[in-house]
């Protein structure tokens, strides 16, 4: 109940710091995924990431109810040849569940391997859409979920890691990565 009380004071919160800050509506992290908040209608979002970002496919990790208004929805995403995967997934209170992180990567690496863009969002592309990028992170770089979380923020610098979001993130590192890791060196060096 309490995120649908601060969706719309929140979602006016992002709107106005786009508008006051630097922060942009959406970063590209790497090759294959674009971290992001809502796809506005307004903002003409969704034509924007297809035309200039290659975007083909979009998760989000939205609960239902945020996606109702003001948002590009599934169909109007199909019409411009993008697939959609929604995860919903509680804002404030929960981090994404491991069924949502696995089928999210496993989404997203699908897309990678046709060298194809993935927008991923949730309200502010801050929390929980950021849990699912820094899994996905982990998972082609082997990566630590401190890793991921650091090279996040070269990209998206406002984003937000919750101790729910780490345990979550530490989870999948855990059960897919940790394994693999084993002599591999690291590198978040930038191409900015």
């Amino acid at each position: 109940m309490g995120s649908r009380i601060l969706f719309y004071p929140t979602l006016g919160f992002n709107v106005f710091m786009k508008s006051v800050s630097s922060r942009e509506w959406y970063d590209r992290i790497d090759p294959t995924v674009l971290l992001g908040a809502l796809p506005l209608r307004s903002k003409n979002i969704a034509q924007e990431v297809v035309e200039k970002e290659n975007v083909k496919a979009v998760i989000a990790m939205n609960e239902d109810f945020e996606l109702k208004r003001f948002v590009t929805t599934r169909e109007e995403w199909a019409k411009l040849g993008v697939d959609c995967l929604h995860l919903p997934t509680v804002d404030f209170t929960e981090a994404p569940s491991m069924d949502k992180l696995e089928r999210g990567v496993q989404f997203i690496l699908e897309y990678a391997e046709r060298q194809e863009s993935v927008y991923v969002h949730c309200k502010a592309g801050r929390t929980r859409s950021a849990t699912l990028v820094g899994c996905y992170l982990m998972h082609v770089n082997k990566w630590t979920p401190q890793e991921a979380q650091i090279f996040i923020q070269t990209k998206r610098h406002h984003i937000i890691m919750k101790d729910k979001h780490f345990r979550a993130m530490y989870r999948y590192y855990d059960k897919h990565v940790k394994s693999q890791r084993a002599g591999h060196k690291v590198d978040l060096s930038t191409d900015d």
